[in-house]
């Protein structure tokens, strides 16, 4: 364990209607654990709150409740809606930022902003639920409740004075124009670990103890409790203590259910989770006057807040009895920062703006404060912690069922903490890039945890989401293996060859389940059913079409080709100090070849996927009398055979004989394959092979359909389908295909993404990485004519080059001084205290940059930060 990450961010904004969480008989977590429980029942697999941090296991928390005094309850955790309360899928309706973070989170900064009118939980839900798909969102900003300012930013700042000492600052800003009330509630607690089993386990304890010097102390203590279950090593934090201003008054209870409450039966302590709630806001004598509990906090009532000044609570976790501990708080909080201001200092690109700079810092901040502990094991939670509790017998039937290995306690990178508080498969893959260039050690922990025999299935399959592991996501893994692994060995000048090794030997499991799973007839077209690319198809491609109707997916094909390259180059990447990798790397070859032919040929079959009059990819749909039907839609799933891009050089390829002679026979005795995905350049020790799904001219087809604003090209990158479509929809039976930019109007596969006109970061990033491996096979003399511009002409790296700059000018104010992630959001472009906050939306509005979707996955939005380091010197 790396002592300066013992403790971390490590706590969601939202745990409540989760999967983990959800012991129903149908499998509706969101109605099963809905937020009005949160504040009273008790988390099984992990918890969650406002600018929360945490040790490693998160056995004990700290976060900050707050209560503006006509609140129906504190604000305790962050609030949204649920798919059936919203017009476009869950949504969080909070104003919260990640300011600031560093990769040993020895300095952090959390941002919420806090109306001081009554939170409008039900007008949110009430107008929302009357909303079309076709309408937009109604925000917690459309309330009112922000107007004249009349709100507080609370800031709270965690600074490491050591490994186990933190300094913790919370300052709450009144922006409005009028003195108004505030409570600040700081809490300290014990996750539930007891208890689950029916055991009488041995429960940690949090008390008060005396101090003096103007300071009150509380003391959270688990050296009696039980064994931290299912970990092989005793694991305890022993004497913690948390010191704050003396004016705090001190509340108690414990961190159990309010049974009465929630199941209308008797509770087994008088003293419940929600007490604080009760007591603070009603009123009500339910706390533990004995001053000892699993939960405890401190209560700052700050009666009046003049308008425009602010009040700060200093407080300090630490493993240590400190006669004087808050006297140094802003001392060690402002070293941490200039810390911080350093660190970054050094990562920033020296060309890049200042507010380039800023946007960088703030994704990975945001990113950092992503990572999550996440508890599950699905073994226990299928089958239940208490015998003579079973789960309802129709568990076994709804999810996860196969999954019954995976057994986590890890750290793992979330896409978002409130909307997707589970890891992602393809998600952490692009996370793992932008952790790269901070945290490449971390990066590759990462990358690694989900080939661990924990989570990987014994069949190969890496688990795709919580919602169901056994989904499909694209294989994108040994993408970011191979990329994490040269982003290394270009800062460090080598790479981690052991990093790259132990994993190349679970892709290889990976790869197989991937051939024997979805290559049906074995022609090497694959039917990978949803693929991450949620409504971009006709079809729901989560369900079986049955009656023996199948869907050759261009996009799960070209995934599969991009995939035989990636292991490739790992494999003489290895072959370099064990000639043994070389056969294999002759093996993933011969594979890239089979499955870039057959997009284009397939076997015994009277059609291919590469369509010669519009000259692009399209799915097809075949149906067991042999006729198909072709899904003439112009979308990324054509656009994805061009991620499977490398190019070899004939003299790189000297020290590979075994792989050169494989290599070379291809070429002379099956040119029938090869020359559909391999072309090449020049003549004898200067030749080049490019391997690529698409020949020159095809590829050149392709690109001026990217570079075509009627089409594909927005200000703002890549949309994930053609405009085209916005006056010819693509009609099938009683489906359509419709140019949507915006927020999603076909609900296939939930409401709150959109993969119909969007643009996606990831997607657009990958498009760029596979533009300059083209420039450096073919050189400045590979050109398209530009659509937009006729008679003009446009080089690769232009090309590469102004979809990185579209890319990061959405987060960048324009020459009116708006960020389009924004779009016309006044408060968001002309506030002073909001105008530099940078939200990571999840995807961008395919017209006008506008941010949509999960308002917080920096997961992948981050990639800004790549961009931003990759595209400044």
């Amino acid at each position: 364990m790396a002592p300066w990450r013992r403790w971390g961010p490590y706590v969601a904004e939202r745990a409540w209607g989760t999967v983990r969480e959800d012991y129903s008989a149908d499998g509706d977590a969101w109605a099963y654990f809905p937020h009005d429980h949160a504040r009273s029942r008790a988390y099984r697999w992990g918890e969650d709150g406002l600018a929360a941090i945490c040790d490693r296991y998160q056995s004990i928390l700290f976060s900050l409740a707050l209560w503006n005094g006509c609140d129906p309850f504190l604000k305790e955790r962050a609030f949204g809606l649920i798919p059936s309360e919203a017009n476009h899928g869950e949504d969080v309706k909070e104003y919260y930022f990640y300011l600031d973070n560093v990769p040993t989170h020895s300095y952090m900064k959390y941002l919420y902003k806090y109306p001081q009118s009554e939170f409008p939980y039900k007008k949110l839900v009430k107008e929302n639920k009357k909303r079309t798909a076709r309408e937009l969102e109604y925000e917690l900003i459309d309330t009112g409740v922000f107007e004249e300012d009349r709100y507080f930013d609370v800031v709270v700042e965690y600074a490491k004075a050591s490994q186990e000492d933190i300094c913790i600052r919370i300052e709450a800003f009144n922006r409005g124009p009028e003195p108004a009330p505030l409570f600040l509630i700081p809490q300290l607690w014990f996750r539930k670990r007891w208890g689950w089993s029916g055991n009488d386990d041995a429960q940690p304890i949090i008390r008060a103890e005396n101090h003096s010097n103007g300071v009150v102390a509380i003391v959270a203590d688990d050296t009696e409790a039980s064994f931290l279950q299912p970990l092989n090593f005793d694991y305890r934090l022993g004497k913690r203590f948390l010191y704050g201003p003396s004016h705090g008054k001190l509340l108690f209870t414990n961190n159990e259910t309010n049974n009465k409450r929630i199941w209308n039966t008797a509770n087994t302590t008088p003293y419940v989770k929600d007490a604080f709630h009760r007591h603070i806001v009603n009123g009500e004598e339910c706390v533990n006057p004995a001053n000892v509990g699993t939960k405890a906090c401190l209560v700052y009532e700050e009666r009046l807040v003049p308008p425009g000044k602010s009040v700060v609570i200093k407080m300090r976790l630490t493993d240590t009895s400190m006669a004087d501990p808050l006297a140094d708080v802003d001392r060690l909080v402002a070293r941490e920062k200039g810390y911080a201001d350093e660190f970054y200092a050094s990562v920033a690109p020296k060309t890049a703006s200042e507010e380039e700079k800023k946007v960088q810092r703030q994704a990975f901040a945001s990113i950092l404060w992503g990572k999550q502990v996440y508890l599950f094991d699905v073994h226990k939670w299928l089958s239940g912690d208490n015998p003579k509790e079973p789960p309802p017998e129709e568990r076994e039937k709804i999810r996860n069922t196969h999954w019954k290995h995976l057994n986590s306690m890890r750290i793992l990178s979330m896409p978002d903490t409130w909307e997707y508080p589970w890891f992602a498969a393809w998600d952490l893959v692009f996370h793992c890039t932008t952790f790269a260039v901070i945290d490449p050690e971390f990066a590759k922990e990462q990358l690694w945890l989900l080939l661990f025999e924990q989570f990987q299935h014994p069949n190969g399959q890496i688990p795709a989401y919580e919602w169901d592991f056994s989904d499909l996501n694209p294989p994108v893994h040994a993408w970011g293996i191979w990329r994490v692994y040269n982003m290394e060995r270009v800062r460090k000048g080598k790479g981690d060859r052991f990093f790259l090794e132990k994993c190349f030997h679970k892709l290889l499991i990976n790869f197989a389940w991937w051939v024997n799973k979805v290559d049906r007839m074995g022609n090497n077209v694959f039917e990978g059913g949803f693929l991450g690319l949620d409504n971009i198809s006709v079809i729901d491609r989560s369900k079986p079409l049955g009656r023996g109707i199948h869907l050759e997916q261009c996009d799960g094909t070209g995934w599969i080709g991009m995939f035989c390259l990636n292991m490739m180059r790992i494999a003489l990447e290895l072959a370099r100090e064990n000639a043994a990798y070389e056969s294999l790397a002759v093996k993933f070859f011969e594979h890239y070849v089979y499955v870039g032919a057959a997009m284009k040929s397939i076997g015994g079959c009277n059609y291919q996927l590469w369509d010669e009059k519009d000259n692009f990819f399209y799915d097809v749909m075949t149906f067991p009398d042999g006729h198909y039907d072709k899904f003439r839609v112009r979308s990324l799933v054509g656009l994805i055979p061009l991620y499977a891009i490398e190019r070899l050089e004939e003299e790189w390829l000297r020290p590979f004989p075994e792989f050169k002679a494989g290599f070379d026979w291809f070429l002379t005795h099956r040119k029938d394959l090869v020359s559909k995905c391999v072309t090449t350049l020049g003549e004898g020790a200067d030749r080049v092979h490019v391997l690529a799904i698409m020949n020159p001219d095809q590829i050149r087809h392709i690109l001026e359909r990217v570079w075509d604003e009627k089409e594909f090209l927005s200000d703002y990158g890549v949309r994930s389908l053609s405009k085209y479509h916005e006056e010819h929809p693509f009609v099938y039976g009683k489906s359509s295909v419709n140019y949507e930019p915006g927020e999603s109007v076909c609900m296939i596969k939930g409401g709150n993404s959109n993969w119909r006109g969007p643009i996606w970061l990831p997607m657009n990033f990958l498009m760029i990485e596979s533009l300059r491996k083209l420039k450096k096979a073919y050189g400045n003399s590979f050109v398209i004519s530009d659509p937009n511009r006729p008679g003009k002409m446009l080089s690769l790296a232009e090309i590469s080059q102004g979809l990185a700059e579209r890319l990061i000018k959405l987060f960048l104010p324009n020459n009116q001084g708006k960020r389009p992630i924004y779009d016309n959001t006044d408060t968001f472009q002309t506030n002073p205290y909001w105008k530099d906050l940078i939200t990571f939306y999840e995807y961008f509005h395919g017209d006008t940059g506008r941010g949509l979707g999960a308002s917080h996955q920096t997961g992948w939005s981050a990639l800004v930060a790549n961009l931003i380091d990759e595209w400044r010197e």
